[in-house]
Formats: C-alpha cells, structure tokens, sequence
C-alpha cells in the first residue's frame, strides 16, 4: 500500500444520519446512530470502526497468503466490539475481538506458521487503532481449528 493522505467528506442528512462520500467511483454509505439518537438506517461509527479493523485484517492475510501464492478463499470475519464506560462514565469501545474464518483448511496452506506470525504487523488500520483500543485475534480454518 503506498504511502498517501486519505480524504472521505460527510454530509448531514438529517438528526445523526450522515452521506459518507469516499471520493470518486465509489459509491457513497449512509451512516447512522442507533435509536434513540437516531433511526439506525446506516451503520454507526463503532459498526464502521469494528468493519475498518475486520477489513484491513482479512486483507493482510489474504495478501500474505497470496505473496506464497496460497488460496485461502473464501474468507470471512467477525468482528465484536465491546463497549462500556471509561473511568469518567463515558461511553467507549473497551476491546475489539476479530475471528478470521479461512475458508480452506490450515493442511492445505503452505507457509500458514509464517504468515500467521507476521500478517498482523502489517494491517495499518489494526495497528493504528490497537495503540488505543486491545485488540484480540483468533484465526480459524474452514474445519475451526484455532490458528491462533
């Protein structure tokens, strides 16, 4: 991934629903706060959030395994975000637990100890948002099998 500014542009539609425009070609998200704020008609930003962290990690270790070019499809993950009250009685994201689904299983992937050692160091979202929310990650075959 090259190194570059990232730009998104939000639109007020109504109350707490916003227009998220990503920019030229893509189509652009309504987001949402769930009731009583607002009407739940989007994802809300924790949805956006958890989806950002599962994103970015399903594609670091698509991209890893593809480097040894392993095809580990199709992939899926989950992502629960626990939210709570910090110390100040404020509402927070406390942990974040992400499950990779590979949709083979580990036997039929070459090089799997290595990628699952290095994979997660490089998912930039992960990374960024773990410096102030813990993250736990479970990786799982097609068969469950915990990898990690």
């Amino acid at each position: 991934m090259s190194e570059s500014n990232v730009r998104i542009t939000l639109r007020q539609q109504q109350d707490y629903q916003f227009q998220v425009d990503f920019g030229e070609g893509i189509p652009p998200l309504l987001a949402d706060e769930p009731a009583p704020l607002g009407t739940g008609q989007g994802p809300s930003p924790v949805q956006l959030l958890a989806a950002a962290v599962g994103n970015c990690l399903s594609d670091s270790l698509l991209f890893a395994l593809r480097k040894f070019k392993q095809t580990p499809e199709p992939l899926h993950c989950t992502v629960d975000a626990e939210i709570g009250r910090n110390e100040q009685k404020r509402l927070r994201v406390l942990k974040m637990t992400a499950a990779l689904h590979l949709g083979v299983p580990a036997s039929s992937l070459e090089h799997l100890d290595r990628v699952l050692d290095q994979f997660e160091a490089y998912c930039t979202v992960t990374q960024s948002v773990g410096q102030g929310i813990p993250i736990e990650l479970h990786v799982f075959d097609s068969s469950g099998q915990r990898l990690k």
